[in-house]
C-alpha cells in the first residue's frame, strides 16, 4: 500500500512511518521544505507540499492508497503554525482533486467527552497551555464531519497523555468518550497509537467518524 504522510518528521509521524514500514507499506513524507527536513528512515522519500493548499495536496497524494494528516498546530522549522481548520480543508479539497478517498487524521484528545456533552478541553483543570490547539483540533473535527462527504475519512484521537514508550500492540478503542484505566489515567504511547492507526488503514472500522485509543 502506498501511504502519503503529512507530518512525517513529527513525534507521532515518525512512529507512524516506523509502523508502516514494519508492515511493508511504501511511505512518502510531505513537508513544507524538504531541504530543511530529514527523513525519519532512508526508505522514506520526502516531497514538498503544503497541507493547507488543495492544489499542493493533490499533487503530493496522487496515486496514494491512503493519506495521513499528522500536522502539528505548533510552529515547525519554518516558524509557521498552520491552522488545523485550514489543513482540514486543504486535505479534503486536495484528495478530491486527486481522486484519493482514504484519509486518516491524527487528532487530539481535547474534544473527547468526559461526560455527556462535556469535552475534556472544557473542564476546569484543562491546561491553559494546550487549550488553543485543543480548540483548533475540535474545530477541525467539525470540518471533517461537515465537509468531507464522499471521502473515507477517519479522525483518530489519542489518550489525554500520549508519550514515547513501548510498542505493545495492545490498545482499547472508544467513540467520542475519553478512555481511562482503573486508576483514572488516560495514556497511550506514540508507538501503540501508530499501531492503532495502521490497523485502521488495513482494516477500516471507523470510516466517516472519529475514534479514540488508549490503554
Amino acid at each position: 500500500m502506498k501511504i502519503v504522510l503529512f507530518g512525517a518528521t513529527g513525534h507521532v509521524g515518525q512512529r507512524i512511518v516506523a509502523e508502516a514500514l514494519r508492515r511493508g507499506h511504501e511511505v512518502v513524507g510531505v513537508v513544507r521544505d524538504p531541504s530543511r527536513a530529514q527523513a525519519p528512515d532512508p526508505r522514506v522519500s520526502l516531497v514538498q507540499g503544503d497541507a493547507t493548499d488543495p492544489a499542493s495536496v493533490a499533487a503530493a497524494v496522487r496515486g496514494a492508497d491512503a493519506v495521513i494528516g499528522s500536522v502539528s498546530p505548533r510552529p515547525g522549522t519554518t516558524g509557521q503554525a498552520p491552522s488545523l481548520v485550514d489543513v482540514a480543508r486543504g486535505l479534503i479539497g486536495g484528495l478530491r482533486q486527486a481522486g484519493v478517498k482514504r484519509l486518516l487524521v491524527v487528532g487530539g484528545a481535547g474534544s473527547l467527552e468526559v461526560a455527556p456533552g462535556v469535552a475534556l478541553l472544557d473542564t476546569p483543570g484543562f491546561p491553559d497551555a494546550y487549550k488553543a490547539e485543543a480548540e483548533e483540533g475540535r474545530a477541525s473535527l467539525d470540518v471533517y464531519r461537515a465537509e468531507a462527504k464522499g471521502l473515507d475519512w477517519t479522525f483518530v484521537s489519542p489518550a489525554a497523555v500520549i508519550q514515547p514508550g513501548e510498542r505493545t500492540g495492545r490498545y482499547r478503542t472508544t467513540d467520542d468518550q475519553l478512555l481511562t484505566d482503573e486508576s483514572g489515567n488516560s495514556v497511550i504511547s506514540y508507538e501503540d497509537y501508530a499501531v492503532a492507526l495502521l490497523d485502521e488503514i488495513e482494516t477500516p472500522r471507523h470510516v466517516g467518524r472519529r475514534f479514540g485509543v488508549a490503554y
